[in-house]
This record gives C-alpha cells, structure tokens and sequence, in this order.
C-alpha cells in the first residue's frame, strides 16, 4: 500500500481503505500464490494490483469474492498496526515471496521516507499488508452492501512499461447501500448519455483513422447545432457592441516568440513547418496574437476604447494522445473568441458586462451545475510574468468584481495565464466530473509586448488592458455539454432534424411533400419520411433519432389543411391547423426557445 499520510478523521478515506484490504484477503483465499501489489483508495472506491502468474482472475470471479468480502465483514477482524525495521519486514513477506512489496520495502528505506527506517504494517485476521493507515477498527464497521467489484484492468508495476504487467481489480465503495445505489443509477445514465455514443447513435460526428486522431469530422446534425450556436452567440455579441474579424489559422513563429507562447507552449502546439528553405509557420493554437495585430494595424484612441474583436476562430493544439475524448479533448477546434481593449477604468464595467452574457447563455441553456474558480499566479513559479503590483492589481480588481456581483468561486494559487489571473468556470458532467467549460482572463502582458497604445484624452500615449473571453468555449467542448445534458434531444431551435413529417397513407403525400417544401422555404431542416415502414414504425425511428417535432398527416389533415403534432417525451398530441403550426414553430425558432425541457414541453406561445 502507498504509504501516504491521510487524516484519521476521513471515514470514507478509512471505509475505502479497509476494504483494499478485505480484497486482497479474498483473492489470497482463492489465489494463494499471488503476489501484492498496491492497493489505495480512489475517486469513488479502491483498486488492488495482484500478480496472478498463470492462473488469472476475472470478472465471473466477482460474485465468489464479494461473498468473501461479505464473510470477512461479518467476522469484524480487527485491524492491528505495527512497526518493524527492514530486515525484519523482508524476512516477513519472504515466506510468502512478496517480492513487490519486498522492493517497495527498500525504496522506502533508502529513500528516507520510512521514519527512522521502520516500516509501518496493519493485519486483519491472517492478512497482513504494508501500509502505513488508516483503518476502521475493524472489518464489522463497513456498512452493508456499502461496496461493489466493478472492473478489471492491466496496470504495469510502478507504471513501468518495462516492468511486469499486473492485473487491477477496481471495486466502487460508498459509506451507504443508498448512495452504492444512486451513483450507479448515475453512471448508468451516464453512459446512455455519453456524447461518444449519442454522436454516433445520432450521426453527429465521428472521427477517423485515415483523418487522424483527435480531428473530428462533423455530420449534417453536428454542423447544424455548430451554426445554430454561433448563429446566436453573432447576435448576442452584435447588440453587445463587438466586432467581427477573421484571421488566418496559421502564421510565422515569431509571432509567438513574440507572445511568449515558444517556447514555454511548443508541447502544446503542431510542429512548424518550413517555407522558404527557412521560415517557420505554425498551426495557431489561439486567435490572441492575430487579434492583437489587428489592434495594432493602426493608431488607437481613447474614443475606440473598449475595442471588442470577436472571432469564431479555428485553433490547433497537440493534446497527449492518452488525454484525446471524443469532443472534449481534440486536436482541432472552433473557438468561441474575443479580446477587448480597454482602459484601466473600463475594466471594471467591461468584466461585468462579459459575466452578464455568459449568465444570460447559461441561464437560457439551464446550464447550473458550475463554479467558479478565480485561478491566480504562483509567484514562486517561472512561468509567471513577474510584475508583482501588475498581478495583485488585476487580481483584486477580479476578486472585487466577482464579490460585488454576488459570483461564489474559489482562488487556487498557480492556475493562471501566463499573461495575467483569470475566471474559470467548471461544470461537473453526469458523474461529478469537473471540466473547465469556459474562461474569462484579465491580460496585463500582452500590450506591452506588441506595442499596444492608445492617445489618451490628454495627448498621452497608455497601454490597453486586454480581456479574454469565451462563453461558449469551443464548438467541440460545448457540444459534448450540451449532448450529454440533454440526453442528445434538442430544442426546436438547435436540433438537426426539426420537423419529421409522417404521411398517413397514398392520399397525404402531395399535402406532406406541400408542407416540406414550405417549411424548406421558411429555413427549417426537415425530413419527409414517406418510406414503406408501417406507421408505429416511422414514428419509433423518429422517436430514436430524438426529433423533437413530429407532425403526422392523414386524410383528416389533408381535408382540413391541419397537422397533428406529437412532440419528443409528451405522451399527449395536439391538432392545430397549418398556420397555426407554422407561426408556433417559427416562434419557438425566434425564441429559441428551450422546448425539450418538460416545464415547456408544450410552450404556451
């Protein structure tokens, strides 16, 4: 076990801990040969490593295991701690050959991190393991049915490729049946709703080998709610006072010698490539040095000022293989970007203004689930620029901004930009797992190092503040929120498919293909399915592809000029004549208004 110091108050730390321990004495029962590796608690449970040599273990074992366990429980074995020096802890686990355990045994010694050169050693019943705690008192204290063998996996001894591949058994460990329970009603739900599956299920996107690895490929229904979100995020920062620019997506490396971002990002970006026999370009991986060259294309005053440049840019960047998923970790994405120039005494109300927009993006998408979290620079750290009052300044202009809008969020020292502190705001997925959905940075750096100046009202020339901001983060991330929190079924505004017309019989053709060309005329994506499918069937498959909006087409229909109208998730239909229908769906498009939420199944328009 790893010998790391944990609080002997943390009972779940201890209840998980325990019951590494629990396991390790059932395999040794069935598996008395096998040799130990580690065994820690874990986000959610515990793992233990064994070394099974050529009689393996696997999930169909889980059953006669955790009867065991159970067994183990019942016994209320106490756990005992003591201590012994190195000679006397390998003659210890020599008799059963723990050679792993052995070794661990040795580093720990020689590396002085055994206090004194005494290794700490708890035993259960006959089991005994080297870890240095905590535990429950004894086995009785694990709550009944709190835990649940979940997995197996390989794990190379110390994370060695070279070393002997382990085999790691994952168990799930909760301090209640209940909450075992309801996490995995959660990672069920989970896992229907995991944005990999739906965007295939739903033909959204995919990706492909001969395309490469963390380069997504957007489908029709991916690329509609692309444009429907930057369709709406044009609008909002139109009315906001932003500007639009495009810029290239690749530039000469100097730019970003100049930036700062080579050498301390070249991990993070695409190799150059040569032009010229000599001349080095780079994939972009940010929009911010192009932008701060379109400030700089002119002479500023203080009468421009705030100058918001907004881009919906494409950006490169070289994430580890191991760290690429589906859209929430790729390679090449479509950023939602804006810098904005502006005075010192500006910033205050800009800043405000940026929080306001994301608020009002979140509050329409029902998006609650985040914090916010005021990441600031390490001083100690060389990564940092090291104008210290530059740092506290915007730091607390930050701090105070967020204070006075009633924002709750943490600080965590070292998470900054390398140019300056920023907001960032972490949305939990399904499982709880945070991920940093979208930032707001505050730049004091930047100017100084592309010359960036404005005339201030008495002839001086002032550097600008720049603000970073990015609301709908990029395509790629927002969409995989976005499918996995709405279970793939979009509102009426953002879905691929927006209409599904279902013709009853020979006699409703004319009227449906009538109707698709109207509502093809209107700008609305729809589907006319007049397949030879029986009807129960057309309307399971458009059901299954999540369309929200179905109108189904008799011969009642067709005499009256009406549409029946089911929607996704609402048992109940409703019939509503054809202009009706039209202008109901035309305001929930103008509205965008969020209909696949059950409060507003059926808006009342």
């Amino acid at each position: 076990m790893s010998q790391q110091h944990h609080p002997d108050d943390d009972q779940l730390h201890k209840l998980r801990h325990s019951l590494a321990h629990i396991l390790a004495q059932a395999v040794l029962e069935v598996r008395p040969e096998a040799k130990l590796g580690f065994g820690p608690p874990v986000e959610n449970g515990f793992y233990y490593d064994f070394d099974f040599g050529d009689r393996p273990i696997g999930p169909e074992d889980f059953p006669d295991l955790e009867e065991r366990m159970q067994r183990i429980v019942k016994a209320r074995q106490e756990f005992e701690g003591f201590e012994q020096d190195l000679q006397e802890s390998e003659a210890m686990l020599g008799t059963t050959d723990q050679h792993y355990k052995i070794e661990y045994a040795r580093e720990l010694v020689e590396k002085g991190i055994a206090q004194g050169g005494r290794l700490t050693f708890f035993r259960n019943g006959p089991f005994l393991d080297m870890c240095e705690g905590p535990h429950l008192k004894h086995t009785g204290e694990v709550p009944k049915a709190c835990f649940k063998l979940d997995k197996i996996a390989g794990s190379y001894w110390r994370g060695d490729e070279h070393r002997p591949m382990l085999t790691r058994i994952y168990a799930l460990a909760f301090p209640s049946r209940d909450e075992l329970k309801e996490f995995l009603g959660r990672r069920e739900l989970a896992m229907q709703r995991d944005h990999k599956k739906l965007g295939a299920e739903l033909e959204l996107f995919f990706h492909d080998d001969d395309v490469g690895v963390g380069l997504p490929l957007w489908l029709p229904g991916g690329t509609a709610i692309r444009e429907e979100l930057e369709r709406w995020a044009k609008e909002e920062e139109f009315r906001a006072g932003y500007q639009r620019v495009s810029t290239p997506i690749i530039t000469r490396a100097g730019l970003y010698h100049r930036s700062g971002h080579l050498p301390y990002y070249a991990e993070s970006m695409y190799p150059p490539m040569l032009v010229d026999e000599h001349d080095e370009y780079y994939l972009r991986p940010m929009n911010c040095p192009h932008h701060h060259k379109i400030y700089a294309s002119r002479g500023r005053s203080y009468r421009e000022l705030p100058l918001r440049l907004c881009e919906y840019g494409n950006v490169f960047r070289y994430e580890k293989h191991g760290s690429l998923s589906g859209l929430l970790r790729v390679r090449a994405m479509c950023m939602n970007d804006a810098h904005i120039y502006c005075a010192y005494e500006q910033i205050g109300e800009e800043f405000a203004n940026v929080m306001a927009l994301y608020d009002r993006y979140y509050q329409h998408l029902h998006l609650s689930e985040f914090r916010a979290r005021l990441s600031l620079h390490d001083p100690d750290s060389p990564k940092f620029a090291k104008d210290v009052d530059e740092w506290r300044r915007c730091e607390d202009i930050m701090r105070s901004i967020l204070k006075e809008a009633g924002v709750d969020f943490e600080e965590e020292v070292g998470e900054a930009a390398f140019y300056g502190p920023k907001l960032d705001l972490q949305m939990k997925n399904l499982m709880g797992r945070e991920e940093t959905v979208s930032t707001v940075q505050l730049d004091f750096l930047m100017p100084g190092r592309f010359g960036l100046t404005f005339t201030d009202r008495d002839g001086s020339r002032q550097a600008p503040y720049i603000i970073h901001r990015a609301p709908l983060s990029t395509h790629e991330r927002f969409i995989s929120f976005l499918i996995e929190r709405f279970g793939g079924a979009f509102p009426t505004w953002l879905a691929p498919i927006q209409v599904a017309l279902i013709p009853v019989g020979e006699h409703a053709l004319a009227y449906a293909d009538e109707l698709r060309r109207t509502l093809t005329e209107r700008l609305f994506r729809v589907e006319l399915d007049d397949s030879s499918e029986t009807f129960n069937k057309r309307i399971r498959t458009a059901v299954t592809r999540k369309i929200p909006n179905l109108w189904i087409l008799g011969a009642e229909e067709t005499a009256a000029r009406s549409v029946t109208w089911r929607r996704y998730g609402v048992k109940e239909q409703q019939r509503l004549d054809l202009a009706k229908a039209l202008d109901t769906l035309d305001a929930l498009r103008a509205g965008r208004v969020m209909d696949n939420l059950p409060e507003t199944a059926w808006p009342q328009i």
